[in-house]
């Protein structure tokens, strides 16, 4: 195994058992629960919109390392970014794990969530890499329904 994959093993093993922002966030005023059938993922995220800035973070749930991990990386990454900043992340982010990246001039990159690059080797783990991703669009957009990734 190389180096690299060795250090993005030790980053999602990090934040899947020492997650960040793992908790009710009590003045959220959108949440979302979304569920992985396939993995048993469960996760709600909470988030505190001051207009469209996302002022805090959080979520809760159960999950394998990957689904957790990457719930924990994405809420480090998107305090204090607007809606449409967190709606470009998303796009980003589930076209590397999906396989389908695009090199882009874009301002916002994806930083420390490139440990998950060699997601889209393994497709069936797509679905707990994106989960929380999924989660998060439907509370920004107001849909507390969960979400299911089938």
């Amino acid at each position: 195994m190389s180096d690299v994959n060795e250090l993005y093993q030790e980053v999602i093993l990090d934040h899947y058992k020492r997650p960040r922002n793992f908790r009710r966030l009590e003045e959220a005023n959108r949440k979302a629960e979304g569920h992985n059938p396939l993995c048993g993922d469960e996760i709600t995220v909470y988030l505190q919109l001051d207009g469209d800035v996302i002022k805090d973070i959080s979520f809760e749930g159960a999950g394998c390392a990957i689904s957790k991990a990457s719930a924990s990386m994405m809420t480090g990454a998107l305090k204090g970014k607007t809606k449409a900043e967190a709606k470009l992340l998303f796009d980003k982010f589930h076209k590397m794990v999906t396989g389908h990246r695009e090199q882009s001039s874009d301002p916002i990159g994806l930083g420390k969530l490139e440990v998950f690059c060699g997601v889209s080797e393994f497709p069936v783990r797509v679905k707990c890499a994106s989960l929380a991703w999924h989660t998060l669009n439907a509370a920004m957009d107001g849909r507390p329904e969960t979400v299911t990734t089938e």
